[in-house]
């Protein structure tokens, strides 16, 4: 009753494997690419100083990195009586494949590398990535054929973003047709190495393609309007697209004769990072909501209907499990609580000695604590905004100032997430920041709900492992999550004020907000 979920991030590949009998991890393994990989020269898993905001990565090594991984796997335990397979890759990355990768995936030698085989089989050489910020132009180029971004979020669930797939397409299309033409198949990262591992050409699952800005949340099929303002012949370039639950195949013969799988070894569509982290984390099913703190905080969750954001500054992606889950990025994460604390002279113990000293609403004083250009609303502010005391705004009371800033953060947060309708039952907390508990205060008094820490590490292979075994173990999803996503022990934090004590100020926090907040 072994399970494995594979996990192609930005800088590793990772996986684990689950005994779902016992309930446990036994064996855990990640390649870094940039340690272990050296000859492709990308030190943090993509090829650095690309010209324009280019991003890219080489997918060769990708297929090298699963190699050594299942290698060092084999080592742990015996792959043969691993009974089911799913991963997982870092959403939009794209890969552009020739007429040839139909046969040649189908046709995997062990005598030769996956690399060294599918090499001819590539249009383009390198693949743009989700940090790749080349295609501001091609994101107005689509918004205004389709009738502006609020269209686009409408139909895509979110608005057309540079980091996203389609405008990576498009540019593609535009600087180098004749590649494009030649391409004969577009693949994501997680439908990549879904086909590698079934020896077949898999599908898009509705996780994945929803981060392209070409699936249509309503139908969950490729959107002919987008398609078209996208680049021309795209629908038959592209996968089709079917729910995570999905079987795709068998592992193919490759894998079988060199790391010694079983025949017959089911394999379930790839999802994307983020949708295989909700699984992962057991938030999957409405009524949890996950936030992560960490460079960037991150606000993800299961949800009951399938809603966009009209504002454009949230996404939705297919969830795993079905239907759909939001995903919200506040860039002013950690990197704005350590740069009040600098600015101060703190260090951490000082910062949240702070919350001791003030008071749940801050006597009204507020921060928009945005140090760099945020996204959740977009606003291009370098500094914070202050409104209250003298004294609190020429920053002379630094435990106001503090509280200020964390208070500020999760006010936003909770502004911005009102478009997913929720109502979470608890929230989870992941993420570096997650241990302070006068943070994880500060989480459960403005959102009014049970606030607990996650101990899941590697959620996204998890969440992957956790999908196969439900899918072709007959095991039940809830005994899955209770088993392998279970809070740390005596972790609960609940609100210690009421509903009234916040109320005015969301007021307030989103009338300090300066200009127009607009999702082009």
């Amino acid at each position: 009753m072994l399970s494995l979920g594979l996990d192609a991030s930005t800088q590793s590949c990772s996986a684990l494997v689950i005994d779902t009998a016992t309930g446990t991890i036994v064996a855990d393994a990640s390649i870094n690419f940039g340690q272990q990989l050296p000859q492709y020269k990308a030190p943090s898993g993509f090829i650095p100083d690309g010209a324009g905001g280019e991003v890219h990565s080489d997918p060769r090594m990708w297929l090298d990195a699963l190699e050594l991984l299942l290698e060092e796997l084999s080592g742990q335990c015996d792959l043969s009586k691993v009974a089911a397979v799913s991963g997982a890759g870092q959403q939009h990355g794209s890969v552009y494949l020739n007429a040839s990768w139909f046969q040649v995936v189908g046709s995997l030698s062990p005598n030769s590398s996956l690399a060294e085989q599918i090499q001819p089989s590539l249009s383009r050489l390198t693949s743009p990535i989700w940090m790749d910020t080349s295609t501001g132009e091609e994101c107005r180029e689509i918004a205004e054929a389709v009738g502006g971004n609020s269209s686009v979020c409408a139909k895509s669930g979110s608005v057309a973003i540079e980091r996203f797939t389609g405008p990576q397409i498009r540019r593609f299309y535009k600087t180098a047709p004749q590649a494009y033409d030649e391409t004969a198949r577009i693949h994501l990262v997680s439908s990549f190495l879904c086909s590698v591992l079934c020896g077949a050409d898999a599908p898009i699952d509705t996780g994945d393609g929803a981060g392209m800005n070409l699936l249509n949340i309503a139908s969950w099929q490729w959107d002919p309007e987008l398609l078209e303002a996208t680049a021309p012949n795209l629908a038959a370039k592209l996968p089709g697209v079917v729910p995570g639950a999905t079987a795709v195949g068998k592992i193919a013969p490759y894998f079988i004769e060199k790391f010694g799988f079983s025949e017959g070894t089911p394999v379930t569509v790839f999802s994307g990072d983020n949708p295989s982290s909700l699984v992962g984390m057991g938030a999957g099913e409405p009524g949890k909501v996950v936030i992560s703190l960490g460079t960037s905080d991150t606000f993800f969750a299961a949800m009951q209907d399938v809603v966009a954001d009209p504002q454009g500054y949230g996404h939705v992606f297919g969830n795993p499990l079905g239907g759909s889950m939001s995903l919200q990025c506040f860039v002013n994460g950690s990197l704005a609580r350590e740069a009040v604390k600098d600015k101060l002279g703190y260090d951490w113990e000082q910062f949240t000695a702070a919350f001791e000293r003030t008071e749940a609403g801050n006597k009204g004083n507020f921060m928009v604590p945005f140090f760099r250009p945020e996204i959740s609303p977009r606003i291009d502010l370098e500094a914070p905004i202050l409104k209250g005391s003298q004294t609190f705004e020429r920053w002379n009371d630094a435990d106001l100032a503090i509280r200020a800033c964390v208070e500020g953060q999760f006010l936003n947060m909770k502004l911005r997430s009102e478009w997913m309708e929720l109502k979470p039952e608890v929230i989870y907390l992941t993420g570096g920041a997650s241990k302070n508990d006068a943070i994880a205060q500060v989480v459960a008094d403005i959102f009014q709900a049970k606030v607990q820490r996650l101990a899941v590490s590697g959620s996204v292979a998890l969440g992957a492992a956790l999908r196969a075994a439900h899918n072709h173990l007959n095991c039940d999803m809830k005994e899955l999550v209770a088993a392998f996503c279970q809070p740390e022990p005596d972790s609960i934090i609940e609100s210690k004020v009421g509903p009234d004590t916040y109320r005015e100020s969301l007021s307030v926090f989103s009338k300090l907000l300066p200009g127009k907040q607009t999702s082009s």
